[in-house]
């Protein structure tokens, strides 16, 4: 069988590896010249960094007040507020419960879980409203 190509020159791999060891110290080496090179390592530093560090203006936005897109009068009373909440819940209740009968198997069961601790919820909120307001 005849080969199109020649095959490459014979180098001594050992003193390309010393060349390539000894040029690391200097700053003017390749980012790839081997894996092992300052700059590469610096670059991948920086890379990471620039990914998991959160800077600093993330954190100045952290501060800032939220949206008021959706915001509750300040006139409303407690009264009001915990039946209003009482109400989301029974909703919540019904829908998650509809749900679990739709469901089979492990969904089905989580579909219950939830719903048993917005049945859970509920009682709690309950609880509150007829210390609020006993009923006679």
């Amino acid at each position: 069988m005849i080969k199109d190509s020649q095959n490459p020159p014979e180098t001594d791999v050992e003193t390309d590896v010393k060349d390539v060891e000894a040029n690391m110290e200097n700053e003017s080496v390749s980012p790839y010249a081997c894996l092992n090179s300052k700059k590469l390592h610096d670059a991948a530093i920086r890379a990471l960094d620039h990914y998991l560090v959160p800077p600093s203006r993330k954190k100045a936005k952290a501060g800032q007040r939220p949206s008021t897109i959706f915001v509750v009068a300040p006139n409303v009373d407690s009264e009001t507020l915990l039946a209003h909440a009482c109400e989301t819940l029974a909703s919540a209740n019904v829908m998650a419960s509809e749900l679990a009968f739709d469901l089979t198997g492990p969904a089905c069961n989580l579909a219950l879980g939830i719903q048993q601790m917005i049945s859970l919820a509920e009682l709690s909120v309950n609880r509150v409203l007829d210390h609020l307001d006993p009923q006679v």
